[in-house]
């Protein structure tokens, strides 16, 4: 038994040092972000390594703020983000219930092409599907990115949201239709509500992947004025070689802010309502 209890000890030191090793491994860059824009502007490019800043500074904010498309750049992420947000989930939603809570002819196949476009890693369709929203004139403007990433998010919104329909019982809907609520009545009184956990998730999931997409808006924004926040950062490295490296790294932590503070407002509902919505096959 004290032999069973000290291999268990041994093994959870070390599962604890590894899991420490691959949480410094991860976390180093964001400290050596957050470093970097403090440190006053003359430390950035030292030739030795300073771990800690001499004094707080603000410099770095104060250019990276001071750019006239920062603004403007803002504003284009907000558009498709919330757009692509929006229409996730609102076809999420529809998607996921009538291939739970009706029966026609297909529905397994469609269930089955969703997974495997899940499956297929997002830079294989970027060629394809910049092609046929050229072909459609779409590239180069708002409404071309939206699509282009609601595309890439809506089969893990259908996939998780469809794991809330799952477990609703059915006969709600049957106690529902005998007091006499049609089918919208049930869908928006009934079964709606009780599938929020999961869009709450899958509508963070469309938020954050929208957000932090950097290749997608390269390849489809051709105009400047157009582009968002990631490529925003682009613009502090200048065609002959130099970057203002403090202020990029400012920028970053400001890019960074809405997404890591949304995700600790609501990071037990994430967590909560994807794995409610895996469980269900």
């Amino acid at each position: 038994m004290a032999t069973t209890v000290r291999r268990r000890r041994r093994v959870n030191w070390g599962s604890n040092i590894v899991a420490i090793v691959f949480a410094l491994v991860w976390i180093f860059p964001v400290y050596w972000m957050l470093n970097t824009a403090f440190k006053p502007r003359d430390e950035v490019m030292s030739e030795t390594p300073k771990f800690w800043p001499s004094h707080l500074d603000a410099a770095n904010f104060v250019a990276a703020l001071a750019q006239s498309t920062f603004l403007r750049n803002l504003q284009n992420s907000l558009i498709v983000v919330l757009g692509a947000v929006l229409i996730a989930i609102v076809l999420g939603m529809f998607a996921s219930a009538a291939l739970t809570r009706f029966r026609f002819r297909g529905r397994k196949l469609i269930l089955v092409v969703i997974l495997a476009v899940q499956m297929l890693p997002a830079t294989a369709l970027l060629i394809p599907q910049f092609l046929v929203f050229n072909r459609l004139n779409l590239t180069g403007t708002y409404i071309g990115l939206i699509l282009a990433y609601v595309a890439s998010v809506l089969p893990f919104s259908v996939w998780v949201v469809r794991g809330f329909f799952l477990a609703i019982p059915v006969e709600l809907e049957e106690a529902a239709a005998i007091d006499g609520a049609g089918s919208w009545r049930i869908l928006f009184s009934v079964l709606f509500p009780l599938v929020t956990p999961g869009i709450i998730a899958s509508s963070i999931f469309a938020f954050i992947s929208a957000w932090n997409d950097y290749l997608t808006a390269y390849v489809f924004m051709s105009d400047s004025s157009m582009y968002t926040l990631p490529l925003w950062l682009t613009s502090f490295a200048t065609p002959n070689g130099s970057t203002d490296y403090g202020a990029q790294m400012a920028a970053s932590v400001v890019f960074s802010l809405p997404v890591v503070v949304f995700f600790l407002i609501i990071q037990r509902n994430l967590v909560s309502g994807i794995s409610a919505g895996a469980v269900k096959g």
